[in-house]
């Protein structure tokens, strides 16, 4: 296997009704092996009559180009020599948003008979390969599925696109066999690092896309171990003990957030994928499960309490989530404003997801240039800072987080209508560029507050030393 990211990873994704606005959301942790994997973020141009052949300098995967594609953006590693492109996230100018991808396992039963391809399309591509050249997403799965039964896969990954109207989750667990499920408009769903779809409808491809043959593979190496039905997760998923610790516990918490009243236990894999709830979601909603880590249960590992729970399961942000991001595609707006990522380059547990407008043609300076060590000029540097001073003394300083990020909440959203309601009546390349400005904007409010934050915490914690000594008054 080529990823360094089959490790982690958790995603969230709301239909149209369920969310408040009437957005589709889509949103990704997007986590590594390493506390330390810098990336970028920035757009990359359309392209036209181009002649070029993509190869990963990971796993030497191979395939020519499209000779046209759409401009899109992306957040990938700032050093790629090394450690790959894996683009992760973005929206192309068609307002189709992607992310890829949440690592997913297929068991030693299915994988005997359809192995992983050691030179297939792997995440540090698949981002590349596919955002640029699909119009919705729906045709983001038939595009991809086209791309794994000519190239094949080399691990497992689900893969999630979004446009106005719907949201996909494609999982690849063989080699070349897959499931797409659309999430329904009035549902959501918390994906883990495992394998989530369940029963597969074959006669509904409004709701379901499949690669080709899967029924007659299953049924010819009688993979199917349920008398009745085709549950997705159960016959390609795995099922022990490191998903109960790992992987169940997470979409248990996220499942816990948005429907408070149920009860379930969090190592149960059996925990619903498309669910629903009468909460109505919002872009917070997200970043607060995104950015959890068990708040206000036993299991939380920066709360007081028994140290054999506190660390029990692995939590939702993580010290090598890299960058988490919400792609919200708005129907309340015009369209040429209506894709946003909410984009945290931090530890989103301690740092502000900044908005960006889809419809841009270039990202400010220090997103789009990060350096492989500590600075004092990027967005990535900045906000890791940011979440190592808060965890360093977060007893202390866990309260001025909540005040900052809940500040900054206020801010952005402010930004965000007041950009949008100034747009009306441009259109076009004008539109672009006005967006493109707005986007820069936000950067440098964002680096001021931040800033500011930082010098604050830091002056707090000089107070905080334990090398002092008063004397006694009568000495």
């Amino acid at each position: 296997m080529v990823s360094k990211h089959l490790s982690a990873c958790t995603t969230v994704l709301v239909g149209k009704q369920a969310s408040i606005d009437g957005s589709t959301m889509i949103a990704r942790n997007d986590d590594t092996f390493l506390p330390l994997t810098p990336q970028r973020f920035y757009v990359e141009p359309a392209v036209s009559n181009r002649d070029e052949t993509w190869i990963s300098n990971q796993n030497g995967f191979k395939a020519p180009l499209p000779k046209s594609g759409y401009r899109y953006s992306l957040t990938p590693n700032a050093d790629v020599a090394k450690e790959g492109v894996y683009a992760e996230s973005g929206f192309n100018e068609k307002n189709v948003a992607m992310s890829a991808t949440e690592s997913v396992y297929g068991n030693e039963r299915a994988l005997a008979y359809d192995p992983l391809v050691k030179d297939g399309l792997a995440e540090d591509s698949l981002q590349s390969m596919v955002l640029p050249y699909i119009d919705s997403a729906r045709d983001g799965v038939t595009y991809l599925g086209n791309l794994i039964k000519k190239y094949g896969s080399p691990e497992g990954n689900g893969v999630i696109f979004s446009d106005k109207n719907e949201v996909w989750y494609m999982e690849i667990v063989t080699g070349h066999h897959w499931v797409a499920q659309r999430i329904p408009d009035d549902a959501y769903a918390v994906v883990a690092n495992q394998v989530a779809i369940q029963q597969v409808d074959f006669e509904d491809p409004d709701n379901f896309m499949y690669s080709d043959g899967i029924q007659a593979f299953v049924e010819q190496y009688h993979l199917n171990n349920h008398q009745s039905g085709f549950d997705f997760r159960r016959i390609f998923g795995t099922d022990n003990e490191k998903d109960r610790h790992y992987n169940t516990p997470r979409v248990w918490y996220g499942q816990r957030y948005f429907n408070p009243e149920i009860e379930q236990d969090p190592t149960s894999s059996d925990l619903p994928f498309i669910c629903r709830t009468d909460k109505k979601i919002t872009v917070e909603d997200i970043e607060f499960v995104l950015g959890s880590h068990y708040n206000e249960t036993k299991y939380d590992p920066l709360a007081p309490g028994n140290e054999a729970t506190k660390t029990l399961f692995r939590p939702i942000s993580m010290n090598r989530t890299q960058n988490s991001h919400v792609l919200q595609i708005r129907n309340d707006v015009d369209e040429g404003c209506s894709a946003i990522m909410w984009l945290c380059f931090g530890v989103p547990a301690f740092s502000p997801y900044v908005p960006f407008f889809g419809n841009a043609n270039d990202t400010d300076d220090s997103y789009a240039n990060t350096p492989l060590h500590c600075d004092d000029q990027s967005a990535y540097w900045m906000y890791r800072k940011l979440s190592m001073l808060v965890e360093s003394h977060y007893q202390d300083f866990a309260q001025d987080d909540v005040d900052f990020l809940t500040a900054s909440k206020e801010k952005l959203r402010r930004h965000v209508q007041s950009a949008i309601e100034e747009a009306k009546g441009l259109t076009g390349e004008e539109l672009t560029t006005y967006l493109t400005e707005q986007n820069h904007q936000v950067v440098k409010m964002m680096r001021l507050a931040t800033e500011h934050f930082n010098h604050e915490l830091i002056e707090k914690g000089l107070n905080l030393s334990k090398l002092t000594f008063d004397y006694d008054k009568n000495l």
